[in-house]
Parts: structure tokens; C-alpha cells; sequence
């Protein structure tokens, strides 16, 4: 449980988020954002505590179907590896074409000089080491939530945000097996910092148990990133994606947005237009003080599919209506 220290400075931070650039309260209505009118209304949703579910977020107020209930900016973002060059290597939007300029001696891409500003919160001290066997082993596995461990841990020691700032988030349950897993992964993103030769003082914090609750806070919060179709060309490219299931440019993790409860038949949804700048979207009317849910996987599935899925990735059984009704 938490100590009435951690929960004030829990309480504390989520106000400090709901007033941040990373967070947007502010609310739109209709389909584009081209046409959008921007309402500076209060803050239309809340964190508090749910009957069942631990945290959840609600309405302050009426939400209209089909408004943007807020927009929220990435704390930690990574690349998929199979899209390593062609997508923003900060915010995962897609390279335009071939040979477009903005690629660093490194060969990663940047969509924008402030893409490229930005990424020197943990860019400076990654291009210091040498990544292809960390990078290896997590695609020969099929893990992403290691090379987000290692960009965190780059943005730590380069001062750009504090070690524990994800901790304000949910872990997930560890069996002994992904622990075992977990050490080995460890050991190797330690040992490309100790050849990159980082200072010791500067890794204080990366330790063992540091890395276990990061990944386990991840593995139940991170998103994983689809961008809406642009063009016929990334229509024609998404569709091969999925073909290979390898549709997702990258994974990244939210803090406020890591708050929403799930439902198989929601009242919310996430979009990504075209980067990791995330937008809640409201699927129906909400009623204020009604709790704002997500489905996390694919709501088309069968009830047994879902339960299975939810049980061993998210670690709950779902009670929503529709699973309660065998729907």
C-alpha cells in the first residue's frame, strides 16, 4: 500500500501533470483538427480512486461524442527496430520519403530541428555506446520494453527527468521466470554503459531492482504506437505491415493517460494522427462524473480471446458488462 507520504507526493505530481506542457485539458469538438475550435474550458477530467480498478480518470463535466478530451505528450518513446531509420527517432513520425533530409551521423532520423533539440535529453550520452548487441538480442526475443529502459536511463543520467518518475504508475505482476529474463537483460544495458564508458557516479541509480520495477511498470502501461494513414503510400505500407504484425512504429508510455481503466465496450479511445502526440478521444456522450475507460486490446475478439489476453498481459479478469454477458 502506499505511505501517506508517497500518496501526497503522488497527489502533488498529478497536479503538477494536469498543469504541464505534457498534458493538454484543453477540449475540441468535431472530427479534424484543422477545424476544431479550442475551448479554454476547466480541466474535463479528474484522477480518483474507483470502486474496483484502483485509479481511474472521470468526467468533470458533459463530454460530447467525438470531442478531444485532452492531448498528452510522451515521457519515453523508442522506435520499433524494424522502423529504426524510418521514423522520427524522438517523436515517431514517418520519414516522408527516401533520402529526406534530418539523419544524424548515426544514421537516425529527425523530423524537425526541434525533434533533434529535444532528443539531446538522452541522445548525447546514448551515441556515446555502442547499442547492436542490445538491439539484437531484443529483436531476436521480440522485446521493445528494454531499449525503452535504456533511453530512460539515458535521459536520467543526461538530467533531464528524475529516476523514480515513473513509479507513480502501476507495475505488473512478475512471475520468477521474467524476472530470470529481466536479469539477463540488465546485465547487458549495464554493460554497454560500462563500455561507453559512463561514470559511475552517474549510473548510482541503475540498479538491478531500479530496472525490474521501470520494465514492470512498462510492460502494463506502454503504448503501443499505430499512426493514422496519411497518404496512399502509408496506407499501402501499413497494410504489409500488418501482414508481417509489425504495423507499430514504436512504444511509448504517458503518465496521465496510463490512468484510464479498461472496458471492452469503452466510451474512450487513443489516437495517434502523426507522432507519439497522443489524443483522447470520446466514442459516445459522457456524463460528468462518469469514469473515462480505454480498450486496451482488440474489442472484436471473442469473450474467451479477451479474458485470456487481459489475464496474462495485463494481469486482471475484465468485469465489464460485456464480459459478464458473454458477449
Amino acid at each position: 500500500m502506499l505511505t501517506a507520504v508517497t500518496r501526497r507526493h503522488a497527489t502533488q505530481y498529478l497536479r503538477h501533470l494536469l498543469s504541464s506542457r505534457i498534458f493538454s485539458t484543453d477540449t475540441s469538438t468535431g472530427i479534424s483538427d484543422k477545424s476544431d475550435p479550442v475551448r479554454s474550458d476547466p480541466p474535463p477530467i479528474k484522477i480518483a480512486h474507483t470502486s474496483s480498478a484502483g485509479r481511474g480518470v472521470f468526467a468533470t463535466r458533459a463530454i460530447t461524442s467525438g470531442d478531444t478530451i485532452h492531448s498528452a505528450k510522451p515521457l519515453v518513446t523508442h522506435p520499433s527496430l524494424s522502423r529504426l531509420h524510418e521514423v522520427c527517432y524522438y517523436c515517431l513520425r514517418r520519414k516522408k520519403k527516401k533520402g529526406e533530409e534530418g539523419v544524424d551521423p548515426n544514421g537516425y532520423y529527425f523530423c524537425s530541428d526541434g525533434c533533434r533539440e529535444k532528443s539531446l535529453a538522452f541522445h548525447e550520452v546514448e551515441s556515446r555506446g555502442d547499442w547492436s548487441v542490445l538491439n539484437e538480442y531484443c529483436r531476436d526475443r521480440g522485446l521493445k520494453y528494454p531499449l525503452m529502459v535504456k533511453r530512460l536511463a539515458c535521459m536520467v543520467m543526461g538530467g533531464a527527468v528524475a529516476s523514480d518518475c515513473l513509479d507513480i504508475l502501476q507495475p505488473a505482476s512478475l512471475h520468477k521466470e521474467m524476472l530470470l529474463e529481466m536479469e539477463d537483460e540488465y546485465k547487458l544495458l549495464r554493460g554497454s554503459f560500462k563500455k561507453a564508458s559512463i561514470a559511475d557516479e552517474s549510473m548510482t541509480f541503475l540498479s538491478k531492482e531500479w530496472y525490474i520495477n521501470v520494465l514492470a511498470r512498462l510492460r502494463v502501461n506502454a503504448f503501443r504506437i499505430e499512426l493514422a494513414c496519411g497518404s496512399y503510400e502509408d496506407l499501402l505500407a501499413s497494410a504489409v505491415a500488418l501482414v508481417g504484425d509489425d504495423a507499430a512504429v514504436g512504444n511509448a508510455v504517458y503518465i496521465v493517460s496510463s490512468f484510464y481503466n479498461h472496458d471492452c465496450d469503452p466510451n474512450a479511445h487513443i489516437v495517434w494522427v502523426d507522432s507519439a502526440d497522443a489524443k483522447m478521444k470520446a466514442l459516445r456522450h459522457i456524463e460528468e462524473g462518469e469514469e473515462l475507460r480505454i480498450c486496451y486490446i482488440d474489442a472484436s475478439m471473442d469473450v474467451e480471446a479477451r479474458q485470456k489476453i487481459l489475464l496474462e498481459g495485463f494481469g486482471f479478469h475484465c468485469n465489464c458488462l460485456r464480459c459478464l454477458y458473454g458477449e
